[in-house]
């Protein structure tokens, strides 16, 4: 039975997940994931350069913004490894098979959470081949959608494209 006032298990997750979104470095929204397995933490990650390549904060500039390019389209163009990529390659496959990972966008701009929020194409080829069995994300600051990865699998948007980031 949960205590009056207690944050439930996932929103607790989740807040963790915005938490680790501060230390973002990105210009546009910045994103935090969690992967939770066995109610343990196995792995954080924040959407960021590369190590040791600039971030966008500290060139003053984001090149999507500047050719206002779309939420979802030319990836190439961003110098920043998503959150669910760096939470991914900081834990062990064995680790995460099983578990869960938890997503939480803001807008840099507005502080606001980043509606609609969804994993790129290619974050969710990585989460499907981590073992990673279900996403959950942050839709406002008690509600979420959680999604069973084998619906990736099986409804394969890679032929249609994805809006993700």
């Amino acid at each position: 039975m949960e205590q009056v006032g207690r944050t439930d298990k996932t929103n607790y997750y989740l807040d963790i997940a915005q938490t680790v979104a501060e230390r973002g470095t990105c210009l546009r929204r910045n994103y935090g994931a969690i992967i939770v397995k066995y109610d343990q933490i196995v792995a954080t990650g924040y959407t960021g350069a590369p190590r040791g390549r600039k971030n966008c904060i500290d060139l003053g500039e984001c090149l999507r913004d500047k050719h206002q390019i779309p939420r979802g389209e030319r990836y190439e163009m961003c110098r920043s490894v998503h959150a669910e990529a760096n939470c991914i390659i900081s834990a062990s496959r064995q680790e995460m098979i099983g578990g869960v990972l938890y997503l939480v966008g803001v807008e840099v701009k507005t502080g606001e959470l980043v509606p609609n929020a969804d994993s790129c194409a290619m974050c969710k080829r990585m989460i499907i081949n981590a073992g990673i069995d279900r996403v959950v994300v942050r839709n406002t600051p008690t509600e979420f959608t959680e999604i069973l990865v084998r619906d990736w699998v099986f409804n394969d948007d890679s032929l249609s494209g994805s809006t993700g980031y």
